[in-house]
């Protein structure tokens, strides 16, 4: 079992404070938890004696704040996992200002933004780039594909021989810049690049065995441009291929269904719920030729970003593991939670 690191033993133990608090016996909570009895009851031993700072030595740092142990409990179930617009507040991200006024709400504080800062590190909580979804993504259906559709889809698979795919586009610009460069403190440093917006767009589908497919291609995807990538899949996969897209016209264009039937069983496709790209692992392949590859490299024209996606693209085919690896998302776990994809 991997050991447990800091933030996820502290998360572990502010949560069975919590759920002590709410009237969970000792026993109820150690079930939840998958931890002994006796270790909740420590936990629950060293918060009465020392307050936050008996669950962890971390909490014990720094200045104490005005706000007591249990609002500060309060305040986190209040901000983890909930939106500021929930609160009426402008935003929908959490600022140390946007806590600030919580604060002066709920528990009548009127604190600093130094202070709060302290709060919320005490909490264990940092600021961290949040995931953007769609208001029109529908829960209910994001539930039974994972839950009921996928492990269908799984089963069909396994019974038919074939090899699971998840296929998505994207593109890249030659405007596009990442990272950082060191240079003399109070001079910014000039990169030369070119002034061009030209891009390059990329089709690819990978496999949980670590399968990598792909090709380059300028001007928006079509059904016949998506019809000759499946032509070249089929031809290098020996196996009958069940191919998971999303629901975009390119992928439901009538010819690209008059294409599936003739392939006799061949190609199978499935489909995304709508506004859902946090299920296909195949968005981390994007993400490693745009940020992990690409984002330091300087395209100087079209013709040299081409270069350079199609060596990322390559290098990445040639590491199986790093593939395997994008399926470990704790967001794609339902495509393993019950065998390979």
């Amino acid at each position: 079992m991997a050991k447990k690191g800091r933030r996820a033993v502290e998360e572990e133990r502010l949560l069975a404070v919590q759920l002590l608090r709410k009237g969970k016996s000792a026993d109820e909570v150690a079930d939840m938890l998958d931890v002994g009895r006796s270790t909740v009851l420590a936990w629950q031993a060293k918060y009465r004696r020392d307050g936050l700072a008996g669950l962890s030595t971390k909490f014990a740092s720094g200045r104490p704040t005005v706000l007591t142990d249990d609002q500060i409990l309060r305040l986190r179930s209040m901000i983890v996992g909930k939106n500021p617009r929930q609160y009426q507040l402008d935003f929908a991200l959490w600022t140390r200002k946007l806590v600030a006024e919580l604060i002066s709400r709920e528990f009548k504080h009127r604190l600093s933004l130094v202070t709060v800062g302290r709060i919320l590190k005490k909490l264990g909580l940092s600021a961290q780039k949040p995931l953007y979804r769609a208001y029109q993504r529908d829960p209910d259906k994001v539930r039974i594909w994972k839950e009921e559709t996928f492990p269908q889809i799984r089963k069909a698979a396994k019974e038919a021989g074939a090899t699971i795919f998840f296929e998505d586009e994207s593109g890249i610009r030659t405007d596009h810049h990442a990272g950082t460069t060191w240079g003399a403190i109070g001079e910014t440093p000039v990169v030369e690049a070119t002034g061009e917006r030209k891009s390059v767009n990329m089709i690819s589908a990978i496999s949980g065995r670590g399968e990598l497919h792909f090709d380059l291609f300028q001007g928006s995807m079509t059904a016949a441009g998506f019809i000759e990538f499946c032509e070249r899949l089929l031809d290098d996969c020996p196996t009958p291929v069940f191919l998971i897209v999303d629901g975009s016209s390119t992928h439901t264009a009538k010819v690209v269904k008059e294409y599936v039937a003739r392939t006799a069983g061949r190609l199978s496709l499935f489909f995304l719920p709508p506004y859902s790209p946090d299920l296909n692992p195949d968005e981390w392949v994007w993400n490693y030729v745009k940020n992990t590859q690409i984002k330091r490299a300087v395209a100087m024209s079209q013709c040299h970003l081409w270069t350079l996606a199609r060596d990322a693209l390559r290098k990445l085919q040639g590491l199986p593991e790093i593939i395997c690896g994008f399926f470990r998302d704790p967001h794609l776990a339902y495509i393993t939670a019950s065998g390979d994809p």
